[in-house]
């Protein structure tokens, strides 16, 4: 009676615990959670198509417009002379950059002038006597000829029979010889051919000067030109005398400048075109780097975005009923960071700023700022 007793008991005990189990896993069972749609906010301009100047960058750096370089014609000492030749020494047009001892040579020349007036004067008792009509004219050039100055024009000849007479005599020959020596003897000073001043310096006073040594550069340091190679693209767009807006590396300075020249031909190695930019400003030195930006021409009824917004295939999001989509579109001019577009319509609702994971049909929420809020600050 006994084990009876203790089996109903176990079997009651195993029934309890089953009810009593299942009672607590029931009782643990939640309702799935309802997930939430992510709406994300997003910037986002409206379009209202305008007129966009198409800029094109460019860099180089300065040349000045107006340089030369010095090179003797002549042997001989180099003279001091009223300023040092030294960089940086600024000379007037017309003043003496180099004097180089001439005193042989200058002998040689006024030896040559000497035996050309002897030779007219030795004629002059002929021209009395055989040219009376002729005689005065050479009587007034031996008067005005002066061994200190340039050898003077020899009178024209009027007849063949003085023509016949005077070169018989060994007189135009003599002359042209005298002005060849005067010639060369002018090298001998080598004069500042504008104002400017020098930038580099390749003797000193008292060097022996070398025919065809280099002995120098010499610069206008009011006019400058910049050389800057373009993509053959732009050849149609670029002017002379079309503005050109420069500014320094730093970005610090701002000058104004103007298409000069624009070369005729396009590289082959690197299809590009040379065009020159003139700048005048006294804080401009030679050497200086500057960035350009050359307006090529005016784009009529486009917008300018940043490049990131574009997609592949020529395609922008809009947004559209708080949702995105695509919009095709015609890219006209990219830049290193924006792109100029048309067959955007006016009012067209687009992003102003990319959205990671953006897809056609993602619900979106155009960022509204509190104007409460920025009215109080």
């Amino acid at each position: 009676m006994r084990n009876i007793i203790l089996s109903i008991l176990g079997v009651l005990l195993i029934l309890g615990s089953f009810f009593i189990a299942k009672h607590l896993i029931d009782s643990k069972t939640k309702p799935k959670p309802v997930i939430e749609k992510v709406i994300k906010t997003v910037y986002t301009d409206t379009v209202k198509n305008s007129t966009i100047p198409i800029l094109i960058p460019a860099n180089g750096s300065l040349v000045a417009k107006q340089r030369v370089e010095l090179y003797a014609e002549v042997q001989g000492i180099f003279k001091p002379g009223t300023k040092l030749f030294k960089p940086g020494q600024y000379y007037k047009k017309g003043e003496t950059l180099i004097k180089i001892d001439a005193s042989e040579y200058y002998a040689s020349v006024q030896s040559a002038k000497s035996n050309l007036y002897n030779t007219i004067a030795a004629i002059m008792p002929d021209l009395r006597l055989d040219f009376p009509n002729m005689f005065q004219k050479w009587q007034t050039y031996l008067n005005s000829f002066d061994l200190n100055k340039t050898t003077p024009k020899l009178p024209e000849m009027t007849s063949d029979k003085e023509n016949y007479f005077i070169t018989g005599r060994g007189i135009v020959s003599n002359y042209y010889n005298v002005k060849n020596l005067e010639q060369r003897l002018a090298k001998y000073n080598i004069s500042a051919p504008f104002n400017g001043i020098l930038t580099e310096a390749l003797i000193t006073e008292g060097a022996l000067i070398r025919s065809g040594q280099k002995l120098g550069e010499y610069i206008d340091p009011t006019v400058y030109e910049m050389e800057i190679a373009l993509s053959k693209s732009y050849a149609s767009l670029l002017k002379v005398n079309e503005d050109v807006e420069l500014q320094n590396i730093e970005h610090t300075e701002h000058y104004k400048g103007k298409i000069s020249r624009v070369n005729g031909s396009i590289d082959a190695a690197t299809q590009t075109i040379t065009a020159y930019i003139e700048v005048e400003n006294e804080q401009l030195k030679e050497g200086m780097y500057l960035e350009a930006s050359l307006n090529a021409k005016k784009e009529e009824n486009a917008i300018e975005i940043n490049r990131n917004l574009m997609l592949d295939g020529n395609q922008i999001f809009i947004v559209k009923d708080n949702t995105l989509d695509i919009l095709n579109v015609t890219p006209v001019f990219f830049s290193e960071t924006t792109v100029v577009l048309k067959n955007v319509p006016n009012g067209t609702v687009i992003l102003n700023k990319p959205v990671p994971g953006a897809y056609a049909g993602m619900l979106v929420k155009p960022f509204t700022e509190n104007k409460t809020s920025r009215d109080s600050q």
